[in-house]
């Protein structure tokens, strides 16, 4: 049986990670008492002395009696006790099925899932329908030398890293309220310029909230130009993964690449906190664009990343893209597609009315 521990319920949640072999930033019960997304839940599957637990958030389907369920911001998924691969596969079975019955009895039409890519989930989730290949994201092996790291930088990276620092750039880690705004105005005038959607905005209250928490590791790195704030970034981190989690750069000084500089200084900062990997993450939606060309330049070392996209009742999921008009073989990269913004899918008509 599926046992659904709610937001409210702290202790449980945190007794649960805690009890994790593995687990991410992304899995605290204060992340997700953060988001605003959806009604987050964690559903622990027990099993004798095992048990294996996924974080998710729940939303109710507007002007329906059904819900749908997606994760937050990041890299989710499974967690276990034990490493996944060496559950026994009955536990995985009973788990797998107990977990499409909580989909049916609670009228969940259907899940979008983020995977972690770092903790070997693909031996629970092989068995289910509904994987898909997002593309690749990147990242810094920091078990080797800063100087066999840096022998892989793209030719001229390494030489504009240091170009910025001898031109008197300098990092600053702080959580002071200085800080914060400065780096919440960097990043708001950032997504306003690369025109992010309002998921991507987030208030400098909530970077407050984010960088105080005591149940997920952060830090607030700061890239400062005579002692004007250029550039910075918000960095996750638990026992082995630094994760790059937001980061933004001024406008005015986007010509001299101070995320560069910046990024290659934090991977100095996860060899000094004892971490093995720094990711980098991938493209916007994980395409292979400007910005994963951006964080390729530091690293030839690439993964594979994975969404579940489960339609857990078709029939009332082709009943939703009906009654929005929406064609049910659009091919727009988007899931749910009932839930599809109208600006998306007027696009892709575009692209295959010229075509």
């Amino acid at each position: 049986m599926i046992n659904e521990i709610n937001i409210h319920q702290e202790r449980e949640w945190k007794k649960i990670v805690q009890q994790s072999l593995q687990f991410d930033s992304y899995h605290t019960w204060e992340y997700h008492n953060l988001t605003k997304d959806g009604i987050p839940i964690l559903l622990v599957y027990y099993e004798k002395n095992d048990f294996i637990a996924i974080p998710l958030l729940k939303r109710s389907i507007p002007n329906t009696d059904f819900y749908d369920i997606t994760s937050v911001y990041g890299y989710t998924g499974p967690i276990s006790n034990k490493l996944f691969i060496d559950i026994p596969e009955s536990i995985k079975d009973n788990f797998k099925n107990e977990l499409l019955q909580f989909f049916k009895d609670n009228q969940i039409i259907s899940v979008f899932l983020r995977l972690n890519p770092f903790l070997n989930q693909m031996p629970l989730m092989n068995s289910f329908q509904g994987l898909h290949d997002n593309g690749n994201g990147v990242v810094i092996n920091l078990e080797q030398s800063l100087e066999e790291q840096r022998s892989k930088y793209e030719s001229s990276l390494l030489k504009q890293v240091r170009k910025v620092k001898s031109m008197g750039f300098y990092i600053q880690e702080s959580k002071n309220p200085k800080a914060i705004k400065e780096f919440s105005e960097i990043y708001t005038e950032n997504m306003k310029r690369v025109g992010a959607s309002k998921y991507y905005m987030f208030t400098e209250e909530y970077f407050k909230s984010f960088l105080s928490s005591m149940d997920f590791h952060s830090k607030l790195i700061m890239v400062y130009h005579e002692e004007q704030a250029v550039c910075g970034a918000i960095i996750l981190f638990t026992k082995t993964i630094i994760q790059s989690h937001l980061t933004a750069t001024k406008t005015a000084y986007l010509k001299y690449s101070p995320a560069k500089f910046l990024t290659d200084e934090i991977s100095q900062i996860g060899r000094e906190l004892g971490t093995k990997y720094f990711n980098l993450g991938g493209g916007l939606g994980f395409k292979k664009d400007s910005l994963f060309d951006f964080k390729s330049s530091f690293s030839d070392i690439y993964y594979d990343y994975k969404t579940w996209r489960f339609i857990s009742d078709p029939e009332n999921y082709l009943k939703l893209l009906l009654d929005a008009n929406i064609d049910p073989d659009n091919s727009v990269d988007f899931f749910p597609l009932y839930r599809c913004p109208e600006s998306m899918l007027h696009e892709m008509d575009l692209v295959f009315n010229k075509s």
